[in-house]
């Protein structure tokens, strides 16, 4: 399991760069355009996934900041979430590789930013649900690039797991 966990930790990172990469290829207009997809713009969606990334590794760490709105804007220019994301993906690789199988299989208890009522559950399906999130609004980040770009970068997970022998 641990290991499973530590390679969506480097999937993830692989796929946010490979996505800002893309991000930073696009006219700004179209970066900032709301194109239908949940939290409209490419811009407002990569806010989001950092937003939800760093209220969920607050909940399981106790430390760094969490806003306290899932549409929060971080950062009003790509260069900034840029480096944000980045730093991002750097604590997650590190507090992954730090786990080991009984605190992944200890409970925590954590305040939903919808919802007032604690919930206390085990580490590892909290943890299954923080990378899926991040693939989910991955994949509008996907659609609102091929809309705009007429392409975007392949995050295919089997792709990564050729490119590093992870998962192999």
């Amino acid at each position: 399991m641990l290991d499973h966990f530590r390679m969506f930790a480097g999937y993830n990172a692989w796929a946010n760069r490979r996505l800002y990469e893309a991000a930073a290829a696009l006219p700004e207009a179209d970066y900032r355009a709301d194109h239908g997809a949940f939290f409209g713009s490419l811009h407002r969606t990569l806010n989001h996934i950092l937003v939800g990334d760093r209220i969920w590794m607050r909940r399981f760490t106790g430390a760094g900041e969490a806003p306290n709105r899932l549409d929060a804007i971080l950062h009003d220019d790509l260069a900034g979430l840029t480096a944000a994301r980045f730093a991002e993906d750097r604590r997650i690789v590190d507090w992954v590789d730090g786990l080991d199988a009984a605190r992944l299989a200890a409970t925590f208890t954590y305040v939903p930013v919808t919802r007032p009522e604690p919930v206390t559950q085990p580490l590892a399906p909290a943890l299954a649900h923080f990378f899926n999130h991040q693939t989910h609004h991955r994949g509008q980040a996907h659609v609102i690039l091929t809309r705009s770009a007429g392409r975007a970068p392949d995050l295919d997970l089997i792709l990564f797991q050729r490119e590093t022998g992870i998962g192999m």
